[in-house]
C-alpha cells in the first residue's frame, strides 16, 4: 500500500479559502449534519458524556433530503456532530443521496457498530472517508479515553472493513484513524500508526484537544510547549513508522501533526481568522443551527451558541437571518461571542 495525500486535505483547504475574503457566501459550501445526537461511547473528552443539550433524536431521511435540497452550493458534507452516526439506520441512504450530487462525504465513528452489513452498505454508498476515533493503541488507554471496553471489537471491525473494501474492488471509503492528543495517550501515537499498518488503514490523523473543564477535556491534559522536545520525539517516531509502512500521517485541519498541536495564529485576536460562519452550516439532529463543530466543546451555555433552526425556518432564513449576522459581526470584532473567545487559545499551551 502506497502512502498518498488525502484529497480530504485539499478539499478542506479549498473550502476554507472560499471564506477568506470576509464576506458571507450566498449559501454554505460545507455542512455538518448531526444525524444522531446520542452515543454508545462514554468519551472522557466529549460534552455528551456529561449531559446532552437537546432531546434525543435521529435525523430522519425526509428531513435530511429537505435540508440538502436547500444547499445548492454544497461541496462537502460531514455526517456527524455530538453523537454516533452509525446509530442512524438511514445513514447509508443519506450518503447515497449526497454522492448522487457528487458531494464529498465523510464522518467520524467509534466503529463499535461497524458490522459486516454496515461495511457493505457504506462501501456501496460511495462514502469518501470513514474516520475511526481510536485515541490509543492499547485496551487500557482506549478504555480511559473512550470510556468503554471495546478496543478489540473496534480493531476487529476496522480490519474487516478494510478487507471488505478490497474484496469488493473498491478504493473508497478511505479508512483513517484519529487520535486526540492528550498527555494521557500521546505516547501511544507510534503504536496507533503500527496498528494502522497491521490493519491496512490508509491514514492516521493527530488532532489537538479543545479543553472545556470536564473529564479529560482539561488544561492539564493539553500538550504544553515546554514538553515540545518530548512531543517532537513521539511525533518523529510516528512519522518514521508511517513512512516505513506506507501510511499517510497528518494533523487535522490540513495541518501537519506539529502545526496542529502547537501552531497558533500570530494575531492577538485569533478568532478573527475563522471563516466557518461565512461558509459552513452546522445542524443538530433537532435542526438547531450552531456556528461550528467546536462550539459545543467550549462549555458556553447551549442557548448562547444557537443561531436559529434550519428545520423550522429553512436554510436561507437562518443563514441570512439577523441572529447569524449579529454573531458574525461580533466574531470579527475585539469582543467576540463567548464560544469564540478562546478559539486558538484553549488547546495546546
Amino acid at each position: 500500500m502506497k502512502a498518498s495525500a488525502s484529497n480530504t486535505h485539499s478539499k478542506h483547504a479549498e473550502l476554507v479559502a472560499l471564506g477568506k475574503d470576509g464576506h458571507t457566501l450566498p449559501s454554505p459550501v460545507e455542512a455538518y449534519f448531526e444525524v444522531a445526537n446520542r452515543c454508545n461511547s462514554r468519551c472522557a473528552t466529549c460534552p455528551l458524556t456529561f449531559g446532552p443539550h437537546e432531546p434525543a433524536r435521529y435525523l430522519s431521511l425526509e428531513d435530511f433530503v429537505a435540508i440538502a435540497a436547500q444547499l445548492p452550493d454544497l461541496q462537502r458534507a460531514v455526517m456527524h456532530g455530538i453523537g454516533e452516526p452509525l446509530l442512524n439506520c438511514s445513514l447509508p441512504a443519506m450518503l447515497r443521496h449526497l454522492k448522487g450530487r457528487n458531494i464529498h462525504v465523510v464522518f467520524n465513528t467509534n466503529a463499535t457498530l461497524l458490522t459486516r452489513k454496515r461495511q457493505i452498505a457504506l462501501i456501496e454508498s460511495g462514502l469518501d472517508e470513514i474516520r475511526i476515533s481510536i485515541d490509543g493503541s492499547s485496551p487500557e488507554t482506549y478504555l480511559r479515553v473512550r470510556g468503554i471496553p471495546r478496543f478489540a471489537q473496534v480493531v476487529r471491525n476496522v480490519g474487516q472493513m478494510v478487507r471488505a473494501r478490497h474484496e469488493m474492488g473498491a478504493t473508497n471509503p478511505r479508512v483513517s484513524f484519529w487520535v486526540t492528543g492528550l498527555r494521557e495517550n500521546l505516547s501511544e501515537l507510534p503504536g496507533v500508526v503500527e496498528l494502522a499498518g497491521r490493519l491496512g488503514v490508509d491514514e492516521v490523523y493527530l488532532q489537538r484537544l479543545t479543553f472545556w473543564g470536564e473529564g479529560l477535556a482539561v488544561a492539564e491534559q493539553s500538550i504544553h510547549r515546554n514538553e515540545q522536545e518530548e512531543v517532537e520525539a513521539i511525533i518523529a517516531a510516528a512519522e518514521q513508522r508511517a513512512a516505513e509502512l506506507g501510511i499517510a500521517f497528518n494533523g487535522a485541519g490540513a495541518l501537519s501533526p506539529r502545526e496542529n498541536l502547537f501552531e497558533r495564529p500570530p494575531d492577538a485576536e485569533p478568532w478573527r481568522a475563522c471563516s466557518r460562519p461565512l461558509r459552513l452550516a452546522y445542524m443538530t439532529s433537532n435542526g438547531t443551527a450552531l456556528p461550528c463543530c467546536i462550539a459545543p466543546f467550549t462549555g458556553v451555555p447551549f442557548q448562547e451558541i444557537t443561531l436559529g433552526n434550519y428545520l423550522q425556518d429553512g436554510v436561507a432564513a437562518v443563514w441570512h437571518g439577523e441572529q447569524y449576522d449579529r454573531f458574525r459581526t461580533q466574531l470579527y470584532s475585539s469582543n467576540p461571542p463567548a464560544s469564540c473567545r478562546n478559539c486558538g487559545l484553549a488547546w495546546s499551551l
